[in-house]
């Protein structure tokens, strides 16, 4: 693998700094950055996010950073990879909210639901397993019991299944990693993690970026 740029997109929403130290342990370097300049030159990009869905649209685009991002995502097919809101942001709406998403993955956000007589909280946090359903190069040689740790209200609903790369359940299955071409997303934090993140982000980190040019 050459040297390549991977930059973690810096819109105001997220602790980027665990992301840039997980990519470290894994042997790759990153730019944490919020200017779009620097996002341009990008071999691959990183967009992460906790919080609400509307405030991470406000944020992304009061900074100016919608153009850039479409022109990567979408024109230069750029390897993307959005991690929990940065997931549902990659959507086309939310129940959280009024903004329209990205639009780059034929989704919707959804809140949990599991009626009044379930014992399930919301949010689901902590520990879950994941299950494959599709392919994709970010689960390349993953542990079959591989889990990791989220923290969601939300969850994404893809329209079309061929998007749907992980599974998990809670009160029932629900899609936790989904890719189109060059974008991906996952609902969980890989950077918290441990080893099972570390190969999922390593697995980001060196795939390659002409397949889809």
């Amino acid at each position: 693998m050459g040297q390549q740029k991977i930059v973690i997109v810096s819109y105001g929403m997220g602790n980027l700094g665990s992301i840039k130290n997980m990519l470290k342990k894994v042997g790759c370097a990153s730019v944490i950055s919020g200017e779009p300049d620097e996002i341009a030159t990008a071999d691959k990009l990183i967009l992460p996010g906790v919080g609400a869905f509307d405030n991470g649209m406000k944020q992304i685009t009061d900074n100016g950073l919608l153009p850039v991002l479409n022109r990567k995502a979408l024109e230069e097919k750029t390897p993307l990879l959005g991690i929990c809101l940065g997931m549902q942001l990659l959507t086309t709406r939310s129940q959280e909210g009024q903004r329209d998403g990205l639009g780059w993955i034929d989704a919707e956000v959804v809140k949990f639901d599991f009626g009044e007589q379930s014992q399930l909280k919301i949010p689901h946090m902590g520990w879950n397993v994941v299950r494959r359903v599709g392919q994709s190069p970010l689960t390349e040689d993953m542990d079959s019991k591989a889990r990791f740790y989220f923290v969601h209200s939300y969850h994404v609903v893809c329209n079309d299944a061929a998007d749907v790369v992980l599974t998990c359940d809670y009160g029932g299955e629900f899609t936790c990693a989904v890719q189109h071409d060059n974008i991906m997303g996952v609902q969980f934090h890989p950077e918290k993690s441990h080893r099972f993140g570390m190969h999922l982000l390593k697995n980001f980190a060196e795939m390659e970026v002409a397949c889809y040019r």
